[in-house]
C-alpha cells in the first residue's frame, strides 16, 4: 500500500513537472498560450490584450511580413497601452487615408532579428547602461538598462516598459510593452 502511494506521488510530481515545462515553455499572454512553433501572427491573434495591435496590423497590410520568415523581435503594445494615445488617435490611424503612417509607428515595434531580453540588457550594459535597437521601419528604440530591469525610449520621447519578455515565435520573440513607442514625427 505504502509503495503504491510512493508511485502515485512520484508519478504526479513527474506529471506536476512537466506541466510546469510546458507553461515555461509556452507563457501565457492576454490569456492564450503562446505557442513557439506558431508565427508571430498565429500567436497575436489569440491574445486578447492585443486586439488593437491586431487590427492595426490588418490595416497597415503587415500580416504577410509578420508571418514571413524573419526573424523579428516586436515590442508589442497592449490595448491598455494604445488607450493611453490621445483619445480618437487608433481610430484616426486605422483609417485607410493613414496607413503609411500607421505603418511607420508599427514598424517602429520591429527589429530585424531575434533579440531576446537578456541580450539587449548585455548590450546596454556594454554600452555605458544604453543600447540603440534600429528598428525595420527606420526609427531608433534607445534601450536602458537599470537595475536588471529594460526601458524603451522612443524618438518622440515616450517611455515603455517590458512587461512581458522573451515570448518565442517560430519567427522570432514577442516582448510585450505597456506604451505605444512612436517615432519623431
Amino acid at each position: 500500500m505504502i509503495k503504491t502511494v510512493i508511485r502515485i506521488a512520484a508519478v504526479a510530481l513527474t506529471l506536476s513537472a512537466a506541466t510546469g515545462l510546458a507553461y515555461a515553455k509556452d507563457p501565457m499572454v492576454g490569456g492564450a498560450p503562446m505557442f513557439a512553433s506558431k508565427n508571430i501572427i498565429q500567436n497575436a491573434v489569440n491574445s486578447k490584450d492585443h486586439t488593437t495591435l491586431v487590427a492595426a496590423v490588418k490595416a497597415a497590410g503587415l500580416v504577410d511580413t509578420l508571418e514571413g520568415k524573419g526573424p523579428f523581435t516586436v515590442f508589442a503594445p497592449t490595448n491598455e497601452a494604445f488607450k493611453k494615445l490621445p483619445p480618437g488617435t487608433v481610430e484616426t490611424l486605422l483609417k485607410p487615408e493613414n496607413k503609411a503612417t500607421l505603418t511607420k509607428i508599427l514598424t517602429c515595434h520591429v527589429v530585424a532579428g531575434d533579440e531576446m531580453d537578456a541580450a539587449i540588457k548585455k548590450m546596454a550594459m556594454t554600452n555605458g547602461g544604453e543600447y540603440d535597437l534600429k528598428t525595420v521601419g527606420g526609427c531608433v528604440i534607445k534601450a536602458t538598462e537599470k537595475g536588471g530591469k529594460l526601458t524603451l525610449a522612443d524618438e518622440a520621447g515616450g517611455t515603455a516598459h517590458i512587461t512581458i519578455a522573451d515570448v518565442k515565435q517560430s519567427n522570432g520573440v514577442i516582448h510585450v510593452v505597456d506604451k505605444v513607442l512612436l517615432p519623431k514625427m
